[in-house]
């Protein structure tokens, strides 16, 4: 019995995630954490279906027919014209509150699911997404031969193969009348053109950042950010274009990561035209260690000059000192002891054989030059 309950619970594991159908494989960058999964009749509250297709574009429908879906299932789903296919990433409650969410109020927006989908769906489904590639391609070559400033990042077929949806970069507004023309009577399919930004087409296309890891915006982000250089002023970081510049050229999504951690820890530092005034001289703001709480300070204003590391406490504590009229001896606490620095002897390994004199290589005279040699003073005795 225990054992055949391992297999089961394995099972399930497999299947559905590993608490319940919560959990599944987050290998799509839409999916959502079903964290009403546990819940007693959850799936039976609503017959609503959250259904994804390729990159980032889902859908909701409802499953009129009452198929027994799960979440991975591949679905044949309503679409103008024809169907298209899809897969199940979410059921039950929960897909109620996406609806909210995305705020799709009118009900026609809901279409209807038709079936599970069949081997002959599938195989149009396959052709249709062998063409995608080929067609992107054919596209651009059709834009550029009409003059248009505008770029087309990606091609998506619908599953039955009737429609393709053509996404593109533009920085101006584009007049494409005539290029869906061109495309119709090219690709004999419906032409729907979608802009997308530097960001989407990232995502879309995919790759892997500097920091090594797949892009962030084809994984798991659904949302962009507006970003700007002053999430890396209040991280110190060097306005650098090209390390601030990610795969598509515009800042990093991940400088917002970090901003708020470090705005905060900002409040608790000193500000940087205050100056601390000891018995012996004035210090001046040199640098900080934002998160370590650190500040270091120097005695010129322009060059680094017998620099002082103190705590941000400290430096408020100085401050206060100040204000009263009164100069402590030294930036640091009482009873600080400077580390004294290692001195390391540069000289101190084996360098006597630089001063080892090269032996000259004596050069062998071939045979044959001596025997000219004797030649030539046998000849010189004969005149």
């Amino acid at each position: 019995m225990i054992e055949n309950n391992k297999d089961r619970v394995v099972k399930v594991g497999c299947d559905r995630g590993l608490c319940n159908q919560a959990v599944g494989r987050q290998d799509r960058q839409l999916n959502t954490y079903d964290w009403l999964a546990d819940v007693p009749g959850n799936f039976n509250d609503t017959d609503l279906v959250e259904v994804q297709f390729k990159h980032t574009r889902k859908g909701y429908y409802h499953n009129v027919n009452n198929i027994p879906l799960k979440k991975g299932d591949i679905v044949a789903v309503e679409a103008n014209p024809g169907h298209d296919i899809g897969v199940v990433t979410l059921t039950g409650r929960l897909v109620k509150l996406q609806l909210k969410k995305v705020n799709i109020k009118s009900p026609d927006d809901i279409k209807r699911i038709y079936r599970i989908a069949r081997d002959v769906d599938m195989q149009k489904f396959h052709e249709a997404k062998a063409r995608e590639h080929s067609t992107m391609i054919e596209s651009r070559m059709i834009a550029k031969g009409l003059g248009l400033q505008m770029k087309i990042g990606d091609v998506e077929y619908q599953g039955d193969g009737n429609k393709a949806i053509f996404y593109y970069i533009a920085d101006d507004r584009v007049d494409f009348r005539q290029l869906i023309k061109d495309l119709a009577a090219a690709f004999h399919v419906r032409i729907e053109m979608k802009q997308i930004g530097a960001r989407q087409e990232a995502g879309r296309i995919g790759g892997t950042g500097p920091c090594g890891r797949e892009l962030c915006c084809a994984t798991w982000m659904k949302n962009f950010s507006s970003v700007s250089t002053n999430a890396a002023r209040y991280q110190d970081i060097s306005l650098n274009p090209q390390k601030l510049a990610g795969m598509c050229a515009k800042l990093k999504c991940c400088l917002n990561y970090e901003v708020d951690d470090y705005m905060e820890a900002t409040k608790r530092l000193p500000h940087k035209d205050q100056i601390l005034q000891t018995q012996d001289s004035d210090y001046y703001f040199f640098k900080s260690d934002i998160l370590a709480g650190m500040v270091t300070y120097s005695t010129d204003k322009n060059i680094a000059a017998n620099l002082e590391t103190i705590t941000a406490e400290r430096a408020v504590e100085v401050m206060e000192i100040n204000r009263n009229g009164e100069k402590p001896v030294s930036l640091q606490e009482d009873g600080y002891q400077k580390p004294e620095k290692e001195h390391v002897d540069l000289a101190g390994g084996d360098i006597s054989r630089f001063d080892k004199a090269k032996k000259k290589k004596k050069k062998k005279k071939s045979s044959n030059n001596g025997i000219a040699t004797k030649e030539a003073h046998k000849n010189n005795e004969k005149e």
